[in-house]
């Protein structure tokens, strides 16, 4: 929005001559929101909407000299210009979203702009700029305006809400922001990256910022105490210029309860204090609000290292910074009863000729002044937090004033104090409930006055309550005569005055104040009593007792006015002059020299007129019959809104005082009828009215805008209130005033800056025109105000002769007519829509004209006539329907048909069924509703009225319908209603709400009832099919299918389903499915190599003891491979081993053993046995390439628990035949470095000690061990190959790149092993030997040709199944090219092609030398036959088990070279050239052939 440059709207308003107020209380929560000029004249203070500016130059205390108003929402923010020649200039900000400047000396508005599109939080005006204004949001936003050119700029350095901001006094372009979340940052304006430095150590919002008055960082010795190293660099940027570098210091008070003081230069704290826990002075304060806190801090300009501080409970600090030690600070204010009761909020400090004056405002609603020089407090400015709604003066203690505020508490000024022209006492004690109405009385029977309040006396002991509670509120109170029955005893027990409340119900009670405890009586008993009246009295609004106690005057609801006689309540007379409300009646003083005029009661009610009447006749002529009085003694005119108040001058005879809504105070010469003079100084409607008892000239008044005015009579302008022109000017300036807001209740803590919970609503009488104001803090003692404040300002009355009281009702509810509904502003689009009429045709009809409503009345006249007489109806009626009204029922019936027509023609089905139903068609009704699928649950409720299967036919109806609209849960619900059961429940199944079907059939069906099982399973397939196994899963217990919810929750086969599948299986009694799948989850487990878990799985099945072993061995083993090779890549999963104590001395069997028997209990033989059959049953299948090696390690444990479970029962030939298994299913898996290390953990020396142990006898075994010794052999052959000694070494290297091509042998060749540091140290060449010679069980000359037959057959096979391939390709490819037909080629010419072409693939090497002829298939057919011929010669034994290859072995013997014995070499040469056939082999042994 862009800056207005003229002037805006707004006003000054200045205290006339002569006047003294009590103002507005101060805002709260605001970090800036009062300041003082800085030539040390005025003192300003915001508000609500305006600012009050105080002349603190002249006197001792502090006098109104103006206020500043134009904001239209509560005011945020406000700052005077500190620069020369400037001083009367001042600005403010408010919620309105606008900052004004204003000219204090004239109280009128500069310039507005609106720049902000959120909440102004902060506003400060720089000291060294006189243009320069910055402010701040509840965004972060930072707006810098210039209005002397009416620039501006826009800065974005936090998306945070600013708390407070503050312009450097010795940099023009720095800027310091305080934030909600405790971060401060000083930003440069001049520069684009704006941020200078980022200050963090508050851990919540920053409630102040002052800068040190005086430039430069010298180090002071009590400011070292978090200085840090020099050469750290500070958070953001440095400026360079002089003065940054020069630097200043910044104080910073937070809600954290600490100050902390920064360096400008080094960008961090160098001092930190904390709150100290002081003593609370100034009387107590209530618990309810104890974690209240607000830290300001101010650095005044005379004191360099001296701030002030507020405290806890408010007190303020003085802080000596350079003082050593903790204690650093001095509390200000000598005397008790100086300090604040309440947390301060704002500080600021002038120098005023020779002395310095701190100003202070705080949540106890004072302003306070203290002379730094003495710490202690100059002067107090009470001031009022609510509306002003009664004043009373003290018939005995004169001059002293009671005021009833609405903002729970009751002030108590002494206008004759010398000393103190605000001597004024605040009571709040004991008030926790809502005030919404306060009259003050002073009780005249006392030597020491005391207070009452909501029926409650205020003396040195706790106060009294009043057992008997008004329904409503509370509005007037008067001491008067005891009337009966509390005249019915003895006089000693009578009490010589009773107290007499009336309230919003419109009764009024009679209290005996001694005892508050009793009953109270209604009077309108003793009035009906007394007055034998038997019908309804009216409602009262207003109570008043003459003077001298015989006369009593009710005003009434209907703006009648009674009269009674003490002490029986005899009814005078009644006064009918007003015709509305009464709100307020005074009798005329006693003490005058016309005894007549003591006679005369003045009346005010809601309209704008006073009368006055003189009852002098009346009482001395009194007859039997009560007397009517409609004619006034005089009348006073002039008001233009409500009467709230009159007073009449105890000084005078016949003169009066009026408070009026019109918001001016108007003087009257009773017996002239003339308006002396009228009094405008309030900002918004008066509330209450008191002459003063001491001073003839002067009045006191108050208003809804949080004021109470002392003025003289003799120094106003105006004689008469506003009329014409005069009256809209005034109500305009009034309604700048803001309007409430829908009401939050907050916590003080966790609001935004200056945001305030409460507001004083004011309505009008009833119309929509009256303003809702809004009242400036939160209460004092719960925390909101009442918007009741609305009802308690239309009806605020006070009782006459000085005697007023304060009354406040537990919860308060509106008058029934003269207090209108609470409500925010009005709104036309929230105006209570008018319901539509039934009968909108005969409704119309009744409202034609006069002649047209004559006519009708002699038709039905005629009508009627005519059929008493037993006659035909009139023809001229039938035009006429709306009639049928008056007349028969046929007639009736004829009218509603006409306007069910009209209704359905207009698309309002539901009035035609109400008029169907009262015409008693409710089946028609439903039949149409049904048909058009309009039944709603109304026609429903009311079908049963027709009948059962009435009722029964529509539910169904409905039912269908709600179906139609996909409401299935809806239409089940309605047919259970008609015990349809069954077909509720399929409702719900067929659309998949089986959960609503299953809680429908639990409930209403019996246990064993087949539907509710066929439920179950039938949402268990859907949850099943959808992914949700662990639902399927109970659906299936649901259902009593506990295997069933087993399968399905193993179903996601992760180790916690697999472990909850095989618990509930074993819960259920499926012990050989739970066994299986805690089989499956230990595998898992295993995978990711938890052994713990397994065995934690397995343990809990006796079946799976075998597994049990098995995985225990896995660990062992596990554990030993690990350890012999550490270097080996590290898993990404740690393992997880049991802490076993293991034998490292014993062998691999005998340790394994040991952990069995002494971990897991395998005491027995039979325990054992029965694992080894256990695990003879499981058979795993063979090992190739392609299987995992934690499965091929898996199976190798498998093999070897059956040998550790063979050597300790002693059963060596089937222990030798579970080894060769375990070392054969490494080496078929291609894993010979996993053969190797088994070969070495399991038989660390050879098959010797094995062999002994074997039965000869047994040839199986015998065979088995030749086949187990060739494998360790084979180990040991490779392993002394790869490491040869260091002068073989350059020879090994040479022929190892022949042997790695051309080796048909599926053992895997490690390459790391050439570079083994453990095995590259030379070995005595005699000890290499004689290991050799163990190798020769591997040139076994029968093992040689039955691989080598083995190795004919597997070529032939290989061939074939090429050849057929492709033959079956060309087939393909054939009929795809000719579209079916046959081309002539036979099997024997496609083999030969084929064979040739296999010929080249398989022998590559040697087809380039040599050409071969091409092979037939029944070549090859006769090959495979000779082969298998061949094959069947030889000894059975021989291909049980598996045997190393021999022209393997022979060509590493050979390559070994010089290392092998001779022997050796030519029985290894020797087989190489009988069975070397094959072209591989003749290759690799070319250079050793030839």
């Amino acid at each position: 929005m862009a800056a207005g440059t003229g002037l805006e709207t707004g006003t000054g308003t200045a205290v006339g001559m002569g006047v003294r107020a009590l103002p507005a209380s101060p805002n709260w929560y605001s970090s800036r929101c009062s300041d003082a000029s800085s030539d040390g004249r005025l003192f300003g203070f915001a508000a609500r909407h305006r600012v009050c500016l105080l002349d603190v130059a002249a006197a001792a205390v502090g006098e109104g000299c103006g206020e500043l108003i134009g904001h239209t929402d509560r005011i945020s923010g406000f700052a005077f210009c500190h620069c020369p020649g400037q001083s009367s200039l001042c600005a403010s900000s408010s919620d309105d979203g606008s900052v004004k400047i204003w000219d204090s000396g004239t109280l009128s508005p500069v310039l507005e702009y609106s720049l902000h599109q959120n909440p102004i939080s902060a506003l400060h005006w720089s000291p060294l700029v006189k243009d320069l204004i910055v402010s701040g949001d509840e965004k972060g936003v930072i707006v810098c305006y210039w209005h002397n050119r009416s620039d501006s700029q826009q800065f974005f350095p936090e998306p945070r809400t600013v708390f407070c901001l503050t312009c450097s006094p010795h940099h023009e372009n720095l800027v310091a922001i305080g934030y909600k979340d405790g971060m401060v940052v000083i930003i440069d304006i001049s520069r684009k990256r704006e941020v200078v430095h980022r200050l963090r150590g508050h851990e919540d919002e920053i409630h102040c910022l002052a800068w040190c008055p005086v430039p430069g960082e010298e180090r002071l010795p009590a400011w070292q105490d978090e200085l840090q190293e020099e050469g750290k660099v500070p958070n953001g940027e440095l400026t360079q210029d002089t003065a940054t570098k020069k630097g200043c210091y910044l104080a910073s008070g937070s809600k954290d309860q600490t100050i902390r003081i920064w360096s400008c230069t080094r960008g961090r704290s160098v001092m930190t204090l904390k709150l100290p826990p002081t003593k609370r002075r100034g009387g107590a304060v209530d618990p309810a609000v104890k974690e209240r806190i607000w830290l300001t801090v101010h650095w005044p300009a005379g004191h360099p290292t001296e701030i002030v501080s507020s405290g806890f409970g408010g007190e303020l600090l003085l802080w000596n910074l350079t003082q050593p030690g903790k204690r650093k600070w001095t509390l200000l204010g000598s005397s008790e009863g100086q300090n604040h009761s309440r947390i301060v909020f704002n500080l600021s400090s002038v120098k005023h000729q020779d002395r310095e004056l701190l100003f202070s405002i705080s949540m106890d609603r004072d302003v306070k002044c203290w002379d730094l020089s003495t710490l202690d407090c100059s002067w107090t400015m009470p001031s009022l937090g609510g509306f002003v709604y009664s004043l009373a003066f003290s018939p005995v203690d004169t001059g002293c004033l009671a005021i009833g505020v609405g903002d729970s508490m009751i002030r108590v000024w002494n206008t004759l104090s010398v000393n103190n022209i605000y001597d004024v006492k605040t009571f709040w004690q004991s008030i926790k409930s809502k005030v919404t109405a306060v009259s003050v009385f002073w009780i005249p029977f006392f030597s020491s006055p005391f207070l009452f309040f909501s029926l409650k006396f205020f003396q040195n002991k706790p106060p009294q309550i009043s057992s008997t509670y008004h329904k409503k509120t509370v509005y007037t109170l008067a001491w008067g005569p005891p009337t009966p029955p509390l005249i019915s005893g003895e006089e000693s027990e009578q009490p010589s005055a009773t107290l007499y409340s009336c309230a919003g119900e419109g009764i009024v009670f009679q209290h005996n104040p001694w005892k508050l405890n009793g009953e109270a009586n209604d009077i309108n008993k003793v009035i009906r009593d007394t007055n034998s009246i038997k019908h309804k009295l009216p409602a009262r609004t207003e109570v008043s007792w003459k003077p001298d106690g015989k006369l009593l005057a009710l005003g009434n609801e209907d703006g009648s006015i009674e009269i009674f006689q003490a002490p029986n309540l005899k009814l005078l007379c009644t006064i009918q002059q007003h015709h509305k409300l009464i709100n307020a009646i005074r009798w005329h003083h006693e003490h005058g020299t016309q005894p007549e005029l003591s006679y005369l009661i003045a009346s005010g009610s809601i309209n704008a007129t006073i009368y006055v009447h003189n009852l002098k006749n009346v009482v001395e002529n009194s007859s039997e019959n009560p007397l009517t009085i409609t004619e006034p003694f005089r009348t006073l005119a002039g008001h233009t809104a409500k009467i709230t108040s009159l007073s009449w001058s105890p000084h005078h005879e016949g003169r009066l005082v009026s408070a009026c809504y019109d918001g001016t105070a108007q003087v009257w010469d009773v017996m002239k009828e003339e308006p002396l003079c009228n009094y405008r100084g309030h900002q918004g409607r008066l509330l209450s009215v008191q002459w003063s008892p001491v001073d003839s000239d002067c009045v006191y008044t108050g208003a809804d805008d949080f004021s109470v005015h002392k003025w003289h009579i003799s120094k106003q302008e105006h004689t008469r209130p506003p009329q014409g022109k005069k009256s809209i000017e005034l109500e305009k300036k009034r309604s700048i005033q803001p309007k409430v807001k829908a009401k939050k209740k907050k916590k003080p803590a966790g609001r935004s800056p200056g945001k305030q919970d409460a507001n004083d609503a004011m309505n009008g009488d009833d119309s929509m025109k009256e303003m809702l104001l809004e009242e400036n803090g939160v209460s004092d003692h719960e925390g909101e105000k009442e918007a009741q404040e609305a009802e308690l300002a239309d009806k605020v009355s006070v009782t006459g002769n000085n005697q007023i009281l304060p009354s406040v009702t537990q919860k308060a509810a509106p008058v029934k007519k003269e207090s209108p509904k609470e409500r925010p502003t009005p709104d036309a689009s929230l105006k209570k829509r008018k319901p539509r009429s039934i009968l909108p045709f005969s409704t119309l009809m009744d409202h034609r004209s006069k002649e047209e409503m004559h006519q009708d009345c002699l038709r039905l006249a005629a009508c009627l006539k005519t059929k008493d007489n037993n006659e035909d109806v009139a023809p001229d009626l039938k035009d006429c329907i709306h009639l049928g009204l008056f007349t028969d029922r046929d007639s009736l019936h004829k009218m509603i048909d006409m306007e069910g027509k009209h209704h359905l023609e207009n698309g309002h089905a539901e009035l035609f069924q109400q008029l169907m139903l009262w015409k008693g068609d409710m089946k028609g009704v439903l039949q149409a509703a049904a048909e058009r699928g309009e039944l709603t649950d109304q026609l429903v409720a009311m079908s049963p009225m027709v009948g059962y299967q009435a009722w029964v036919w529509t539910v169904e109806a409905f039912a269908k319908q709600l179906c139609f609209q996909e409401q299935y849960v809806k239409a089940a619900s309605h047919l259970l209603s008609i015990h349809k059961v069954y077909e509720a429940i399929e409702l719900l199944k067929v659309n998949n709400f089986y959960r609503e079907a299953i809680v429908m059939a639990k409930a209403r069906l019996r246990p064993e009832d087949p539907v509710l099982k066929d439920l179950y399973t039938s949402w268990a397939a859907l949850l099943e099919k959808d992914g949700h196994y662990s639902m399927a899963a109970k659906c299936y217990l649901g259902a009593s299918s506990p295997y069933d919810a087993v399968k399905v929750l193993s179903k996601k086969g992760d180790v916690t389903s697999l472990k909850t599948a095989a618990e509930l299986a074993l819960i259920s009694g499926e012990e050989e499915l739970s066994a299986t799948l805690s089989l499956r989850c230990a595998q898992d487990l295993l995978l990711s190599r938890n052994w713990v878990g397994a065995q934690e799985v397995l343990q809990q099945h006796k079946t799976l003891f075998g597994q049990r072993l098995v995985f225990c061995l896995n660990e062992l083993l596990c554990r030993c491979l690990s350890e012999r090779n550490p270097c080996e890549r590290k898993s990404p999963v740690p393992p997880c081993y049991h802490s076993w104590e293991l034998n490292r001395e014993a062998s691999f069997f005998d340790m394994v053993t040991e952990v069995w028997q002494n971990v897991l209990g395998m005491d027995t033989t039979e325990q054992a046995t029965s694992a080894q059959e256990q695990l003879r049953r499981i058979e795993h299948p063979p090992s190739t390439s392609n299987t995992h090696p934690k499965q091929v390690l898996f199976h190798i444990s498998h093999d070897l628990a059956l040998a550790a479970l063979s050597c300790h029962l002693g059963t060596w030939d089937e222990a030798v035949k579970s080894i060769l298994g375990a070392v054969t299913r490494s080496f078929d898996a291609g894993n010979f470095t996993l053969m190797q290390e088994l070969c070495s953990i399991v038989l660390p020396e050879g098959c010797d000690d094995l062999r002994d142990k074997l039965d000869s006898t047994n040839s199986q075994s015998m065979d088995a061990c030749r086949s187990l010794e060739g494998f360790v052999a084979y180990r040991l052959l490779y392993d002394l190959w790869w490491n040869p000694p260091k002068d073989c070494l350059g020879l090994q290297k040479a022929v190892l790149s022949e042997m790695g091509e051309n080796l048909c042998s599926t053992t895997e060749v490690p390459k790391c092993e050439t570079q083994s540091d453990s095995r590259t140290d030379c070995v005595d060449v005699v000890d290499r030997q004689s290991k050799l010679k163990g190798c020769q069980v591997l040139l076994s000359e029968e093992m040689a040709a039955l691989q080598n037959t083995q190795r004919d057959i597997a070529e032939v096979q290989e061939t074939l199944a090429e050849m057929i391939r492709q033959h079956q390709q060309q087939r393909n490819n054939l009929q795809e090219n000719t579209d079916g037909n046959t081309q002539g080629s036979n099997l024997e010419q496609s083999s030969e092609t084929e064979s040739d072409k296999s010929c080249s693939d398989s022998n590559q090497m040697n087809c380039k030398d040599e050409a071969k002829q091409p092979v037939t298939l029944p070549e090859l057919t006769k090959q495979l036959l000779k082969a298998k011929q061949k094959l069947a010669e030889f000894p059975d034994n021989l291909k049980v088990f598996p045997f190393p290859d021999v022209l393997e072995c022979c060509l590493v013997l050979l390559h070994l070279g010089s290392q092998c014995p001779p022997e050796l070499q030519e029985e290894a040469l020797a087989l190489l050239r009988k069975h070397g056939d094959a072209a591989v082999h003749k290759k690799a042994g070319r250079s050793f052939l030839t």
